[in-house]
């Protein structure tokens, strides 16, 4: 049994996630499915060439780390492919937020994802691999989205040090850190018509992000940064000091 395993699989990303799990790997002997929305998993599971497992978690629920675990053990599974996509935004200064709304993004941006990685990786074969989905904005604080930004600078720093840990196991971790995508994240967030920003910066094809960064995890890179002007930003806010930095690039 050689699973792939996909989390936020309901939207945006995810369904691109999905369609080029089905594309690229058919040799799977199963995809889980894991969002909190049950019937958009079904929908995606309806037709689909390999067998679907949907898994309606909500992974803010510490209770969804241990459901995931007891599943794993039951089906004797062997993971070939963890995909982190869930996560969640918000565009507002942290004065004006809500403590809810702030720690729901850590808990669901750094805790699931860190709680769900350590669940699935006993069962996780050589060879295989793990996408963690971060973002432009790990690569220097951006205001309004500061808990956001801060959440996303875990995820590359997490994705780095576990691909080093792993090497000996042969299975490579990688970070895909997207721009903005035309996805209902942008209204989830708070994001839409709110932001001069994005809408000023180009964005990126979800389905090339998914497929290019399946494909950079599978040859063993450690990041995959979709289009030149983003790869351009993420050299510049290495060699630049971050107070400068966030002078310009302001959400």
């Amino acid at each position: 049994m050689s699973i792939a395993i996909l989390t936020g699989a309901s939207a945006g990303l995810g369904r691109s996630f999905f369609k080029s799990l089905v594309t690229r790997h058919p040799d799977l002997t199963g995809i889980w499915l894991i969002a909190r929305r049950r019937e958009r998993l079904q929908q995606m599971a309806e037709g689909c060439p390999v067998p679907v497992t949907v898994l309606p978690l909500d992974l803010v629920d510490p209770a969804s780390y241990d459901a995931l675990g007891d599943r794993l053990k039951e089906e004797n599974a062997r993971v070939k492919i963890l995909i982190n996509n869930a996560g969640l935004g918000e565009l507002d200064n942290v004065a004006d937020s809500t403590w809810p709304v702030q720690s729901r993004m850590v808990d669901l941006n750094c805790r699931a994802l860190t709680a769900v990685t350590t669940v699935v990786l006993p069962f996780m074969e050589k060879g295989g691999f793990i996408v963690n989905v971060c973002s432009i904005a790990s690569f220097c604080p951006n205001t309004r989205m500061t808990v956001y930004s801060s959440t996303k600078a875990y995820v590359m720093s997490f994705t780095k040090g576990l691909r080093e840990e792993l090497k000996p196991a042969g299975i490579n971790a990688l970070a895909v850190c997207p721009g903005p995508m035309n996805t209902e994240f942008l209204e989830v967030a708070n994001i839409a018509d709110r932001s001069k920003m994005f809408k000023t910066l180009p964005y990126s094809d979800p389905d090339k992000v998914a497929d290019k960064a399946m494909v950079k995890a599978a040859k063993g890179k450690c990041v995959y940064t979709h289009k030149g002007l983003f790869k351009f930003y993420r050299v510049l806010a290495k060699l630049m000091p971050h107070n400068w930095m966030m002078k310009f690039c302001k959400t």
